[in-house]
């Protein structure tokens, strides 16, 4: 057999190995959680777009919740403003949340939009304030002082936490053929702004629409056991020992608590993928062992 006839026996196999994947995913909707190297890096950030295009067109109905704290701490040190980390979350007072607000609902969220568009797609942009989208709280965040071990509460500032989500607007978008990407910036109220973990609103969004995925694009390969080895599926009970055990630690943690409360509201599996790989999403999705690990209830 020559190589061309290989070549192509290769491509029929993969499609024939994809189709009922395809037919499985018709007609539901799948949330990703943008972020990391996938969006970083123009080649990934292409595929990226493609990839949503291609769901789009075998019936699934995505909805992207983007992140963008490298280019956040970019700008604010453009205009020289300095960030104060505690736990790993940006403390947030009003001029920086304005900040914030630009960079992820302007130049980040109508880059992604215009980068589907190109792919053939028909994406829109938005924030939690449009279509009153994401009604926020404040986020009380309790520290731990490392020589006392006495906890205390810290004030963030505009830092929130979704309290409500409007999937009802999401589900009519998705189902007349668009694509809603959305920035992770919410409002109470009162009218106030916070800045929202990405991961976190992606958690929320995928809830409130009960959709069939929530990928979680993260640059690891996925959920690792005590020996770094990945593991592909997982039960909320597994990864919820496997936290106590502190084999799932760091910034591991409030992704998979993510992925669980996500799971726990009516989102039939969350799955941590690998966005460094090229077409993770479309590996996940239509392969029988998927790119990365899959969380299920139970």
């Amino acid at each position: 057999m020559s190589k061309e006839n290989q070549d192509r026996n290769i491509q029929v196999d993969v499609l024939s190995e994809a189709l009922p994947f395809m037919r499985r995913y018709a007609g539901e909707i799948i949330v990703i959680k943008y972020g990391g190297h996938a969006m970083g890096e123009q080649a990934l950030a292409d595929g990226f777009a493609r990839d949503i295009v291609l769901l789009k067109q075998i019936g699934a109905y995505p909805i992207v919740v983007h992140g963008g704290g490298p280019q956040i701490g970019a700008m604010l040190k453009r205009l020289a403003i300095e960030s104060e980390f505690v736990d790993g979350l940006r403390v947030t007072d009003k001029p920086t949340v304005e900040i914030v607000e630009m960079v992820l609902a302007g130049a980040i969220n109508k880059g992604i939009v215009a980068a589907i568009n190109r792919a053939g797609g028909c994406a829109i942009g938005m924030s939690g304030k449009d279509a009153d989208l994401i009604r926020a709280k404040k986020l009380s965040h309790i520290a731990r002082e490392t020589d006392s071990n006495v906890e205390k509460v810290i004030d963030l500032g505009y830092v929130g936490d979704p309290e409500r989500v409007n999937g009802e607007v999401l589900i009519q978008l998705a189902k007349t053929g668009v694509v809603p990407v959305i920035a992770p910036i919410g409002f109470d109220d009162e009218g106030a702004t916070y800045n929202i973990n990405a991961d976190t609103a992606a958690g929320a969004v995928a809830a409130a629409v009960k959709a069939k995925r929530l990928l979680m694009l993260t640059d690891v390969a996925g959920v690792l056991d005590g020996d770094g080895n990945r593991l592909e599926d997982i039960s909320a009970d597994l990864a919820r020992s496997m936290i106590r055990d502190g084999i799932i630690k760091g910034g591991m943690i409030p992704k998979i608590e993510t992925c669980l409360d996500a799971v726990q509201e009516g989102v039939e599996a969350s799955v941590i993928l690998d966005g460094r790989v090229p077409h993770a999403i479309l590996l996940e999705i239509f392969t029988e062992r998927g790119d990365g690990t899959i969380i299920r209830p139970a």
